[in-house]
């Protein structure tokens, strides 16, 4: 078992791993719409906030050695579920023909008032 701390400027800032890899899959924690540069937070839109969670997604896949690509389940959190179909355009153009599992979970307030945290599976070819 392997697990990442820090890719550029994303970081766990508590006690969990940004992503364990074992046996061949990568277990991304949920991230926020962060700059992975700067590591400031980018509160925006709903759109907005989807597209660098799922961009900070990839970075973190990418640095486990898998791609978008090879994600196989997600998790979606949003505080209102009246944000789904947003949600749901911007995933669908940044995941272009591939389609993981998925589950949207609409909760109450999230973490530093973001409007979404994704989390994801993947695997290493």
């Amino acid at each position: 078992m392997k697990s990442l701390f820090e890719v550029g400027n994303l970081k766990s800032n508590g006690h969990y791993a940004l992503a364990t890899i074992h046996q061949g899959n990568v277990y991304v924690s949920g991230q926020f719409a962060v700059d992975p540069e700067t590591g400031e937070k980018k509160f925006g839109t709903i759109e907005e906030e989807t597209l660098q969670a799922l961009k900070n997604v990839e970075s973190i896949l990418t640095a486990a050695g898998s791609k978008k690509e090879q994600i196989l389940r997600m998790t979606l959190y949003i505080p209102d579920v009246a944000l789904w179909n947003q949600v749901n355009d911007v995933y669908e153009q940044f995941f272009g023909p591939h389609k993981p599992a998925r589950t949207v979970v609409p909760t109450k307030d999230l973490h530093f008032g973001f409007k979404i945290e994704i989390e994801a599976i993947a695997y290493i070819e």
